[in-house]
């Protein structure tokens, strides 16, 4: 039986592949279904703290080092359903200090203990590399998820990201499985996009999601207006991908029970909101259901 709570790392090495905008995007959808998320960006560029219009003084590092406890560094978000641990340029310098720490593959790990009951979903935003951040990350999660974008450049790396997810599992994290391969900035109108998507699906089969991400300029446009794109454009088609993204996952994690109703651990609020949060709060037969909220039912709420 699969756990009702996972903890995914959003890994590749590559940059500009989509990966932050993928586990920004993600989460949002997961909290839109109404499961209780939490977002950390482990990233020290701090672009899915910006997705969401946080720009935090006290983030991630200080739960790392051991300045704070992790949540103490939670804040909230226009979503109900979904926090976020937001990060910062401190960050940059953690793996030079950590690397003298004993266990220091496994700080985030342990620094999420007291987190993991209060989600039933964490998204882990990792740098575009595949340094001591990185490795932490996969030795907290459950599984990867794999951004790809639709090129030919972004095949050569993935062998090695795989190779390297293999070595954790079998070292230092047994449980750590690959859930899969998400297509993005995805344009059915190129060839070599078109090519590439054959290639990635032929080799790695199941591996690889049935949800394809587009090349979308809504959802260029949603981080500079800090809002996940379900916020700013419930109706693009990047909205709708990564719902069904979502949909995806969720579908691969049955039995899934009745959701844990709205996190309560963070304690800081970030941004206030003028308008109420996309929820299906109130809604009858709401909690338990393994689909999504279709765009149209999050925009009415």
């Amino acid at each position: 039986m699969v756990s009702r709570r996972r903890v995914f790392a959003v890994v590749n090495q590559k940059g500009g592949v989509g990966k932050t905008t993928t586990a920004a995007n993600l989460a949002a959808s997961f909290a839109a279904s109404e499961r209780a998320t939490l977002l950390i960006d482990l990233d020290p560029q701090a672009n899915a703290s910006s997705a969401y219009g946080v720009k935090a003084t006290t983030h991630i590092y200080d739960a790392l080092i051991g300045r704070c406890v992790m949540k103490d560094v939670v804040v909230t978000t226009e979503l109900r359903y979904l926090h976020l641990i937001p990060s910062g340029r401190d960050l940059y310098g953690a793996e030079v200090e950590l690397i003298s720490t004993p266990h220091r593959e496994r700080r985030l790990d342990v620094a999420l203990a007291d987190l993991r009951d209060a989600y039933e979903i964490v998204i882990i935003d990792c740098p575009p590399s595949l340094g001591l951040l990185t490795l932490n990350a996969l030795v907290a999660a459950d599984a990867v998820v794999i951004p790809m974008q639709c090129e030919y450049y972004a095949l050569e790396g993935l062998a090695g990201l795989m190779e390297t997810i293999e070595a954790v599992r079998r070292e230092l994290n047994q449980k750590l499985t690959v859930e899969g391969i998400v297509l993005t900035m995805a344009d059915p109108r190129n060839t070599l996009s078109r090519q590439v998507e054959a290639e990635v699906r032929s080799h790695f089969g199941d591996r690889v999601f049935t949800a394809v991400i587009p090349r979308n300029v809504r959802l260029s446009e949603a981080p500079s207006h800090g809002k996940p794109i379900l916020l700013y454009d419930i109706h693009s088609k990047g909205a709708v991908a990564y719902l069904h993204l979502a949909e995806e996952i969720l579908m691969s994690m049955r039995p899934v029970t009745p959701g844990l109703g709205p996190p309560t651990v963070g304690s800081r609020r970030w941004p206030t909101s003028s308008q109420d949060p996309p929820s299906s709060q109130g809604q009858p037969g709401s909690q338990g259901q393994t689909e999504l909220a279709t765009p149209e039912q999050v925009n009415d709420r």
